[in-house]
């Protein structure tokens, strides 16, 4: 069972679009939802600097945009032969990427609802200067207990041993000063306490700005952030998709659902490596290609060909 990964924020880097643009169909498309985005995503994909596409309002559409891009490329290339995919699921804004895979979502829904949401979640970091650090290492709960106490929260729990925590930047700096033992504290460069109640204003945003986005139910598999289950229902999917802005990624409980449901392959779509990097140490054994470029599509065919 193949499952589809598709990457969040932080996976972009600069110039990672320029190979995607040497096919007519995917620079079209980009073309088409730079238009949708309110955004010139190929001039940011190919030519702004790092503390450019670093910004939340023009990463999450960018990180999108290239997720599509690079799936309907992976499924033009398929033979006409091959097994179905087992199942697609998103960290953070890849879940919006994820929902378009699954058809719960088209590519003009997904573009316009990202672009609420970067602004969104931007307005809200804007609004209290606050951070994130990644914790690797230690116990989960002790872990979590020790964040706490700083009054900082859990926002994304990664698996393999690693907790990403938000919070003010005064709380985050002692944190980094008094780590529990057995643990090493890293730095983030974003924007904000993504995935907390920090960004309760967001997902009211974008809980009145979705009105008019009708959700379809999936025709692929596909698993939440919200608690690594499945969800069957389209509308189920989208209502989650509003609430995990303020709500942590539980990245962690999707790779054991992916375990459980036999996965035997996992395929990242661009900008990628990041969970791939997560599930070599979460999902040990499992083989998995990133697709970066398009030079990576024979890899994912030739993994899809052994199953």
């Amino acid at each position: 069972m193949i499952v589809i990964a598709c990457p969040g924020q932080g996976s972009q880097t600069p110039g990672f679009l320029d190979p995607w643009l040497q096919d007519a169909s995917a620079k079209d498309a980009l073309a088409r939802f730079s238009d949708e985005a309110g955004l010139d995503l190929v001039k940011h994909g190919t030519v702004s600097d790092a503390d450019t596409i670093r910004d939340t309002a023009v990463a999450q559409p960018l990180i999108v945009a290239a997720g599509i891009v690079a799936l309907d490329a992976l499924r033009k290339a398929l033979p006409a032969d091959a097994a179905p995919f087992g199942g697609i699921a998103g960290h953070s804004v890849g879940e919006i990427t994820a929902a378009y895979g699954a058809g719960i979502l088209s590519d003009s829904d997904a573009m316009s609802f990202v672009s609420e949401r970067a602004v969104a979640m931007a307005e809200a970091a804007a609004t209290t200067p606050t951070g994130m650090s990644a914790v690797l290492g230690g116990d989960q709960d002790a872990v979590v207990a020790h964040v706490r106490s700083f009054g900082l929260e859990p926002a994304n729990y990664n698996g393999g041993g690693q907790i990403v925590v938000a919070g003010a930047h005064d709380a985050l700096a002692r944190l980094a000063d008094e780590p529990l033992k057995g643990t090493r504290v890293i730095p983030l460069q974003v924007a904000g306490a993504f995935h907390t109640s920090y960004m309760e204003s967001a997902r009211d945003w974008l809980a009145g700005a979705s009105r008019t986005v009708e959700p379809q139910d999936p025709t692929l598999r596909i698993w939440t952030n919200h608690d690594g289950t499945e969800v069957a229902s389209g509308t189920a999917f989208f209502d989650l998709l509003i609430g995990q802005v303020a709500s942590p990624v539980r990245w962690d409980l999707c790779m054991d659902a992916f375990s459980a449901a036999g996965i035997t392959g996992l395929i990242e779509l661009a900008p990628a490596g990041a969970l791939t990097g997560l599930a070599r140490r979460g999902l040990k054994g499992v083989p998995t290609v990133a697709i970066k470029t398009p030079d990576d599509l024979p890899a994912a065919l030739d993994l899809i060909a052994q199953q």
